[in-house]
């Protein structure tokens, strides 16, 4: 890993200098949505096509994961409150410019189904937030595919 975060909290889910958040409904129950999120860690690749490999850690209170074009997380898990809240801290990341990242799931039953939300929270130099808002389409597009497939994913 090349460089140290800030370590922060939960809370900069909500108060982070650049926060992006999306939400799909999906038919997949908040149970069974939480244990692909928190425990079934090593098949995120096999739903999230941007991750190549994402394996626990710590006897899973962290998480190691890479993703396509290379960049690598360490991360450490903040929240894991079935079914409701899966959230972790990015502490190291070969990724350029950024300074903290927490990444937050949230759960809600939707009828027979769950409202997924997801909240990517981050800082960094005034450059980097630029981008990282520039890439919301782009990362909106990565979490509606992979909520998509995680549901077909767990119907099957």
């Amino acid at each position: 890993m090349a460089r140290r975060l800030r370590p922060v909290e939960v809370d900069f889910a909500r108060s982070a200098p650049v926060r992006l958040v999306f939400a799909r409904r999906i038919t997949a129950s908040p149970e069974s949505v939480f244990r692909a999120l928190a425990e079934d860690v090593t098949d995120w690749p096999r739903w999230f096509s941007a991750v190549t490999l994402a394996r626990p850690t710590e006897d899973g209170a962290g998480r190691e994961v890479r993703l396509r074009g290379g960049t690598r997380f360490a991360e450490t898990v903040l929240v894991a409150k079935a079914p409701e809240v899966y959230a972790y801290r990015v502490d190291e990341t070969n990724a350029p410019g950024v300074r903290a990242l927490v990444e937050e799931w949230r759960l809600t039953p939707a009828g027979t189904g769950t409202r997924v939300q997801w909240t990517f929270a981050a800082d960094g130099p005034v450059a980097f937030r630029g981008v990282l808002r520039l890439a919301r389409p782009g990362l909106a597009r990565a979490f509606r595919d992979a909520v998509t497939a995680l549901d077909r994913r767990l119907a099957g």
